[in-house]
């Protein structure tokens, strides 16, 4: 006699999608989130032990989506269309914190630069610098990545912030990278990289707004510490 029963996990899936759909994801636990976006990503398959798995690897929903694409598909049941999936999810989100920074006097909205940078930067197992070019009213040219560097260290020449920033005609700049050790204390390199970043801008009257370091959950600012900016 063949079976015809369905099997139990789509009546799952059933059920969580319709729960999202009633209430959002306010007071999910994080499996549950990762349950319902594996369903997206993986047809005919059991999410909740793949959810599990990738919890018992990298502990939180955030450290799911900072993880390296390798990494992912050590876990069993995540194939390389799933972890690109995630890391599509991630690539949005930043989108769309930069979106946000658009027609904004970024100069008097410093949280949400630094909302953007921590989403943008954090967990990244490399160093990568960024810079933010602003126009003469305060608000958002362009963001580019100017350096992937090292685990530990990234080079910043600053003639070629320069360049990029007259390139964009610029009249001021944030720049920021990332600590992947999760230090936030600057080190004796990121204070001679803003002093030689700073000088090199002045000489084309173009100004340093700040230096922001991310690394953890939390942020460095060079301007709120006066280090460095003026």
């Amino acid at each position: 006699m063949i079976d015809t029963r369905k099997p139990d996990y789509l009546g799952h899936r059933k059920r969580i999608k319709e729960k999202y759909e009633k209430s959002g994801l306010h007071g999910w636990p994080d499996y549950e989130v990762l349950e319902l976006v594996l369903s997206y990503a993986i047809a005919r398959k059991d999410t909740k032990c793949i959810a599990r798995e990738l919890l018992g690897k990298f502990k939180t929903l955030n450290g799911v989506l900072d993880a390296d694409s390798k990494d992912l598909q050590s876990i069993n049941g995540i194939s390389k269309h799933s972890a690109l999936f995630f890391k599509l999810l991630k690539d949005i989100s930043v989108l769309y914190m930069e979106k946000g920074l658009h027609n904004r006097d970024l100069l008097s909205s410093p949280q949400g630069v630094c909302d953007y940078l921590k989403v943008a930067l954090k967990g990244l197992s490399d160093e990568e610098f960024c810079m933010l070019f602003l126009d003469g009213r305060n608000q958002l040219i362009e963001i580019e990545t100017l350096k992937t560097g090292t685990v530990n260290r990234a080079v910043v020449f600053p003639r070629k912030i320069v360049e990029r920033a007259l390139y964009h005609h610029a009249v001021s700049v944030i720049v920021a990278h990332n600590h992947p050790s999760g230090a936030l204390e600057p080190s004796a390199e990121d204070k001679d990289i803003t002093r030689s970043i700073k000088n090199a801008l002045k000489t084309v009257d173009i100004a340093l707004l700040d230096h922001v370091i991310i690394g953890g959950n939390g942020f460095f600012s060079f301007k709120e510490k006066n280090i460095g900016i003026e």
